[in-house]
């Protein structure tokens, strides 16, 4: 049997602040469990709700050395839905309310981390043949096992995998201090290592010495070989090419299902969605206060507001938005200029718009639910999740296409009768208006059409199956 641990910072049902945790929670359960045995480890967070911690056991603990002190590492696990959870305590590094306090608290924290995770394998009495690292809060584990844990026979010939979930976030700060806090000699920090732009990088070093590198889309992953895209990282990234792969992300299908979601008003399916979908959109009108009219066209947005997910567009447009038949409801927190805009129009257009400033788990459902179309404009998207969602209750997405949305939203053809939803290719604003305005004339003039389009949304699979099995092939790729 082959045996994986995947490292990572955060995880469902754990803790959570974005889709990386969804990915380290729902890939593992998805592995045969005849062919891999796969573990997760992550930091005992002092935020972990009271249920999941009374359902920890402790296992060991011992002292490791970092940055020049020995520092207290304690272990605990725990068994849910047949897979085992490790969990690493260390009240100093993980005991705020939040898992990321921002720099320079972090590099510590996750040098801290990854060195632990190696540490901590004999003791657990578990040897992976792949450790499956996730993002720049694990990029020193495929360095620490290069730099001091290959020598020693237990570790010798553990492969590593590393996935770039967002390229943008990379733990970077001063050398001096990095030097300092991870105890990596000189040789480590080379601008053919972890060296970056003058600063240190941990990201840079985890893929540097991961054996194989993922992301969470296959144009995302061309995408990154960019100066764009790549964010001061393509030339490595080009260098990397043939051990670089793009596997899209999936949604877990019993959390995201129409016809079983307790959050939303009426349960549809597929074949039930033309007459029992707009009982949530005529429920959610009540709700926010908007104009009740089950034929006026709804779309959504649930996202974190900020130049990444494409919101400048959106202001550019919002007024002219706002001329037309629709309704806008928007869900989420980010960037002040983007939250007040849309409180302006929500003042303004009361009875067409709705903006909800914060974030709520039922309200994003009973959206996904209510809407016909969902809108995602945004500027660079690794993956994305909510376009995922969208299909899943038949709203259908329009999107630009980078990332993950150009490989999961197919563009509406009315010549041949396909796509599952609309897209647009350049990053401006009257592009994202058209594209808009078409899915409207395709919504009041061609019901038939959009039906079908509503259709081949919901039958679409992003599921966790196909992605698991990309990462089943790897491993065996790597492990040979």
């Amino acid at each position: 049997m082959k045996k994986i641990l995947f490292a990572a910072s955060e995880c469902v049902p754990f803790i959570k602040t974005g889709g990386l945790a969804d990915v380290v929670g729902s890939l593992p359960k998805e592995f045969q469990s005849e062919y891999f045995d796969c573990r997760v480890v992550i930091p005992k967070y002092a935020g972990i709700k009271e249920k999941f911690k009374e359902q920890m056991e402790f296992v060991t603990s011992f002292y490791m050395d970092l940055n020049w002190r020995d520092q207290y590492v304690g272990v605990f696990k725990c068994v849910l839905d047949g897979i085992t959870f490790y969990f690493i305590d260390n009240e100093e590094h993980f005991g705020g309310d939040k898992p990321y306090a921002g720099m320079p608290w972090d590099l510590e924290k996750f040098a801290f981390f990854s060195k632990a995770v190696l540490s901590i394998l004999p003791l657990i009495d578990f040897r992976p043949d792949v450790i499956h690292c996730h993002d720049w809060q694990t990029g020193l584990v495929p360095v620490y096992l290069n730099e001091r844990f290959q020598g020693n026979e237990f570790y010798h010939g553990i492969k590593t995998v590393m996935t770039i979930h967002n390229l943008k976030f990379q733990g970077v700060w001063g050398m001096d201090a990095m030097k300092s806090i991870t105890g990596l000699s000189d040789y480590y920090f080379t601008p053919d290592k972890l060296e970056f732009k003058g600063d240190g990088n941990y990201l840079k070093g985890g893929l540097v010495y991961a054996d194989a590198i993922t992301t969470v889309s296959n144009t995302y992953a061309e995408e990154i070989k960019t100066p764009f895209y790549g964010e001061g990282l393509d030339g490595l990234m080009q260098a990397r090419a043939k051990d670089l792969r793009g596997i899209v992300n999936g949604i877990d299908y019993t959390d995201y299902n129409p016809s079983t979601d307790a959050m939303i008003v009426k349960n549809y399916t597929e074949k039930s969605f033309r007459r029992d979908k707009k009982a949530n959109k005529t429920a959610l009108q009540k709700k926010l206060g908007l104009e009740v009219d089950a034929k006026k066209m709804m779309i959504g947005i649930v996202s974190r507001l900020t130049d990444q997910k494409g919101f400048d567009l959106i202001a550019y447009m919002m007024e002219e938005l706002c001329q037309d038949d629709i309704q806008l409801v928007v869900l989420g927190t980010g960037d002040e200029k983007y939250e007040n805009m849309f409180r302006h129009f929500a003042w303004k257009y009361d009875k067409k718009v709705a903006a909800n400033i914060f974030y709520s788990e039922e309200l994003s459902h009973q959206i996904y639910a209510a809407c016909d179309a969902f809108l995602m404009p945004s500027l660079f998207e690794p993956c994305g999740l909510s376009q995922l969602m969208s299909l899943r209750y038949g709203t259908v997405p329009i999107v630009r296409e980078t990332g993950g949305l150009k490989d999961t939203v197919q563009p509406y053809n009315e010549y041949e009768g396909t796509g599952t939803g609309f897209s647009f290719a350049n990053y401006n604003a009257h592009e994202m208006l058209g594209t808009v305005r078409y899915a409207e004339r395709i919504y009041y003039d061609k019901k038939r059409d959009w039906n079908k389009i509503v259709d081949r949304a919901m039958t679409a699979d992003f599921s966790w199956g196909a992605s698991a099995q990309q990462y089943q092939e790897l491993y065996d790729w790597l492990i040979g």
